[in-house]
C-alpha cells in the first residue's frame, strides 16, 4: 500500500517537472482531451495512457499505477488497481482482496474511502 502511494507521489513529481504548466496530476486528462499531449506516450521515465476518467502510468521497471480522477482533481483507486500494482512489481505480490482491504483499513487516516471501495490519499 505504501509503495503505491510513494509511486503515485513520484509520478506526480516527474510529471510536474516534465510539464511545468501541470498544477495537478489530473490536468493530464485535460491536456489529452484538448490534444496538447497525446492520449498515450512517454513523459520523463514514465509511459502513460489516458483512459475514461483516469490514467495508467508505467515506470521504466514495468511497475503500473492506475488512477481515476475525481471532479476536484484528486486521485482515486480501488482494490483492483492496488492488486494490479502489486502484480506489476519487479518481485510481484499477489494478495487477496481481503488482505488489501485490511491493509487499506490499517492505513486510515492516511487513506480516505471516498465512495464504497474507492480510496484516495488524505490531503
Amino acid at each position: 500500500m505504501l509503495g503505491f502511494v510513494r509511486a503515485l507521489n513520484a509520478i506526480d513529481e516527474a510529471m510536474r517537472v516534465a510539464i511545468p504548466s501541470l498544477e495537478r496530476l489530473a490536468d493530464v486528462l485535460g491536456l489529452a482531451r484538448s490534444r496538447r499531449i497525446s492520449r498515450s506516450g512517454h513523459i520523463g521515465t514514465y509511459s502513460y495512457t489516458v483512459h475514461g476518467a483516469g490514467c495508467r502510468f508505467i515506470s521504466g521497471n514495468g511497475t503500473e499505477v492506475d488512477v481515476d480522477f475525481e471532479a476536484d482533481g484528486s486521485e482515486v483507486f480501488d482494490l483492483w488497481r492496488l492488486r494490479w500494482y502489486g502484480l506489476s512489481l519487479p518481485d510481484p505480490l499477489d494478495v487477496t482482496d481481503e488482505d488489501l482491504r485490511s491493509a487499506v483499513r490499517s492505513l486510515q487516516p492516511l487513506l480516505d474511502e471516498v465512495r464504497p471501495g474507492w480510496f484516495s490519499v488524505a490531503s
